[in-house]
């Protein structure tokens, strides 16, 4: 199925008009409050959070501390996109990937969803503040209010370039992991940031390949939606390359060893030769297999990085 220049059909991506399948709605009032946090995006902030833990410490971090921020940034993180979810809630029941969310299918009163989700912000900040340190509680919430302020309420439905600033969100809580365990920020978490910043771009936009329909549907400029593919892949090709240079950086300004450094160059050169592969390959399902590889980059990459300290 090429993508090309022709908008993506959702009658021709599945039966039924639904690449992938539409997400099943909750079927209980708690699991509709978990699906509120979308817990498979917190997974995926954790996973660079334990390891820049380790780096920062240069070694196993207290236990405790590891517990308490990955409480706390789960709560951050559970609350900044169940408001998400409270302000998209018009736009979420335009969309088949989203149309079973809990405040489209009604599982969940919008009042009740942003009163959860302001609780959870709050809780999240003590729990930072008290197990870890001021910062790392400032650092939390000003991604929440990054990600609900710029990108939400602002770039979504009005930039091309909304995923490019308003993803800086998701690459804080490495700054997070470091400032628990030092209570300060440095060269080595700034660049880890940078690496998250311009990861961020070609894993989202490699979905919304897939999804473009959905974003047309809703109005909304997600840059694969509103730009002809090929300029869409040169826009991923050129993040990736960013990131890259940042994830090799990181080893002269953080000491790190042979074990990161060969994956990260390995990885690196996988991940630039996918988004140019991609390039020539215009579907959606080679869309979907970019953005599986983007998951796979980030979770070996900082899985590399903390071997490298630990070993």
């Amino acid at each position: 199925m090429a993508v090309g220049s022709r908008p993506l059909v959702p009658s021709r991506l599945a039966p039924g008009g639904v690449a992938h399948g539409s997400r099943r709605a909750a079927t209980s009032t708690v699991g509709a409050y978990i699906a509120l946090t979308k817990p498979r995006i917190i997974e995926l902030l954790l996973i660079t959070t334990v390891p820049t833990m380790v780096l920062a410490e240069r070694g196993w971090p207290s236990t405790w501390l590891v517990i308490v921020t990955l409480v706390g940034g789960t709560l951050a993180a559970g609350g900044a996109n169940a408001i998400n979810m409270y302000v998209d809630r018009d736009i979420d029941k335009l969309m088949e990937r989203t149309r079973n969310r809990p405040l489209v299918t009604g599982a969940i009163a919008p009042r009740n969803a942003l009163i959860f989700a302001l609780v959870l912000e709050v809780v999240a900040f003590a729990v930072l503040w008290a197990g870890a340190n001021l910062l790392a509680a400032v650092l939390a919430l000003s991604a929440t209010a990054f990600y609900v302020g710029v990108y939400t309420l602002w770039l979504k439905r009005t930039s091309r370039q909304n995923i490019v600033i308003g993803g800086a969100a998701g690459a804080v809580p490495v700054l997070v992991g470091w400032a628990a365990v030092q209570n300060d920020l440095s060269w080595t978490p700034i660049v880890l940031f940078g690496v998250m910043f311009f990861w961020t771009p070609p894993h989202f936009w490699a979905l919304a390949i897939k999804y473009a329909d959905d974003y047309r549907a809703a109005n909304v400029p997600m840059l694969p939606a509103v730009v002809p593919f090929e300029h869409a892949v040169r826009q991923m090709v050129g993040h990736t390359i960013a990131m890259v240079a940042c994830s090799l950086i990181l080893i002269p300004v953080a000491e790190l060893g042979s074990i990161y450094s060969v994956t990260a160059v390995v990885l690196g050169a996988i991940f630039i030769a996918a988004t140019i592969w991609l390039g020539r390959n215009p579907t959606a399902s080679a869309s979907m297999r970019v953005f599986g590889y983007s998951i796979t980059y980030v979770t070996v990459l900082f899985a590399a990085m903390t071997l490298d300290v630990l070993l």
